[in-house]
């Protein structure tokens, strides 16, 4: 029986031929721990009595959903987990290098075949790179930190294919929302989303990266692209036959198979405030907005802010609507600022802000009040999110963003 792409990667990791359902205690290859969890982790570690840290080396401590801090208790999560790092000789500590998912790949810690957790959910966007990826609890983490190790059931796989070209204004998070809507935000739980096709051959890291980040929106355990060479290129790997050998094999059993034309795929929201309710962007046409937001570890990369330049470039943001940019790292704000696309933004009316969570997770400024609307390019548009239950968050891809954001009006271009 063939063997599906997650089979492989976890199977690889044990040593043996593992099948769905299975139960096993995985090595790991990275742990990263967020600000937000850092302090539970730490105290739970020592909880369990550890008196040191399986391998300082391949843990990563990155601060980013609160920096800059925004309420008292922020900086606390700061000093805890440098206490930890100065104790137990850990070296890989971001501070404001930007979002810990956009690191994870970006600074050269996680690529293919390697098995990662993370005290987030959206540890999943390292399957970008053919990795097994996802997030756990700090209980979990603090076992992590201590032995190394941690049990896993195999997972279920649902195929995607997609086939052809995608239209100029329709992007990879236009086709994620839109199979998140056919699944549905349980229809993929604990299951490993795998994407191939011409169309997600074709794609750019960044854009795989972004698919990769929302198979949690559908439930997934992970979501999941086979390694080739560009995946290489930008993690700066030799493609290897190792990594060759990292694909589904033609005849892999699923527990489903999704099957997409390109071409078929238009602009899409999530509507408030499910990121299952998807609708094409045409529905909601004209509807007024208060704020945009182009940023996050979902679609803040250099082609996401290059994607809304273009449609901004010379032109002005709508009046009486705030446009928030933010980069998801510190190389993509200064790649963007080297290239003018910062400037073009700028002139625009953006709000250039210090890359980080930000907006996504409600802090560092840009929050709304009851009935305000906001058009943003994150994963999230749950009640409560941006600022108040009443506020209307609709999910859209940096395109749409844009549009939007020089109409005043929701529009896709």
């Amino acid at each position: 029986m063939g063997q599906t792409l997650i089979e492989k990667v976890i199977g690889r990791k044990v040593g043996k031929d593992v099948k769905p359902g299975d139960i096993v205690t995985v090595p790991v290859d990275w742990c990263m721990v967020d600000d937000i969890m850092a302090p539970f982790a730490i105290s739970k570690f020592e909880e369990m009595g550890f008196k040191k840290v399986w391998d300082p080396d391949k843990v990563v401590l990155i601060y980013d959903h609160f920096l800059p801090a925004s309420q008292v208790d922020d900086s606390r999560h700061f000093r805890v987990a440098d206490e930890f790092a100065d104790k137990y000789g850990i070296k890989n500590v971001h501070r404001t290098d930007g979002i810990c998912h956009q690191l994870m790949t970006e600074a050269g810690y996680v690529g293919p075949g390697d098995i990662a957790f993370g005290t987030d959910s959206h540890t999943v966007t390292y399957g970008c790179v053919g990795a097994f990826s996802t997030g756990i609890g700090y209980t979990e983490m603090a076992g992590i930190l201590g032995t190394g190790s941690l049990w896993i059931k195999v997972p279920e796989t649902i195929r995607v294919n997609v086939e052809g070209k995608l239209a100029d204004n329709v992007t990879s998070k236009d086709l994620i929302l839109r199979i998140i809507g056919d699944l549905t935000a349980s229809g993929a739980t604990y299951m490993s989303l795998e994407f191939g096709g011409s169309t997600i051959d074709d794609m750019t890291i960044a854009s795989r990266m972004t698919m990769a980040n929302m198979a949690v929106e559908a439930g997934a355990k992970c979501g999941i692209f086979k390694p080739d060479e560009k995946t290489c290129d930008y993690c700066n790997v030799e493609y290897t036959d190792d990594i060759k050998s990292l694909k589904a094999d033609e005849d892999a059993k699923y527990y489903k198979v999704l099957n997409y034309k390109a071409e078929d795929i238009v602009p899409v929201l999530a509507c408030p405030s499910l990121v299952d309710n998807i609708k094409p962007v045409s529905e909601y046409k004209g509807t007024k907005v208060d704020q945009v937001f182009l940023g996050s570890c979902t679609n803040g990369r250099l082609e996401d802010l290059h994607a809304a330049a273009e449609v901004l470039k010379g032109k002005h943001v709508a009046p009486y609507v705030n446009m928030i940019v933010t980069p998801a790292s510190r190389k993509i704000y200064r790649q963007a600022l080297a290239d003018g696309t910062l400037e073009i933004l700028s002139d625009a009316g953006a709000i250039i802000t210090t890359p980080g969570c930000g907006l996504c997770c409600g802090r560092s400024g840009g929050i709304l009040s009851d009935n305000e609307v906001v058009v943003a390019t994150n994963n999230r548009n749950f009640l409560g999110r941006m600022g108040t239950s009443k506020v209307k968050i609709f999910l859209a891809s940096p395109k749409t963003a844009a549009a939007t954001a020089l109409a005043g009006t929701i529009q896709s271009i």
